[in-house]
């Protein structure tokens, strides 16, 4: 964003984003992301560029409409990029979420990275 990116900001952000996970509708999802956005579905995994690209691999992991809550809450927001912890919690499996959102001067993401953890699966044993 040309300006300083604001809690609203991203709070408008994620009911985009949450929009689009329930209803899978490509014009939501498209909605979220602007034209040239990466999104990363995993740090380590390369991204969907563009939104077509976002759309057509979200569609490939779509979750049904309903099959969700999530919480969330944002950590941090500096200058055009925003930090925010979730939970998703599905009917069998809890997870942890991490995203780091970068926004565009039209409030939709231009950047998204997803970082997450399935509380059925600790990483520490």
């Amino acid at each position: 964003m040309d300006a300083m990116v604001t809690r609203g900001d991203v709070a408008a952000w994620v009911a985009a984003y949450r929009r689009a996970w329930e209803s899978n509708a490509p014009d939501d999802i498209a909605a979220a992301f602007s034209e040239g956005a990466s999104y990363f579905p995993s740090p380590a995994d390369p991204p969907w560029v563009g939104r077509d690209e976002i759309v057509a691999g979200w569609q490939a992991h779509r979750d049904d409409p309903g099959s969700t809550t999530f919480e969330w809450s944002v950590v941090a927001v500096e200058e055009d990029t925003a930090v925010i912890r979730g939970v998703s919690t599905y009917p069998t499996t809890v997870y942890d979420n991490l995203w780091i959102v970068r926004l565009g001067a039209d409030g939709r993401a231009t950047e998204f990275t997803e970082f997450w953890v399935d509380r059925n699966a600790p990483t520490w044993a």
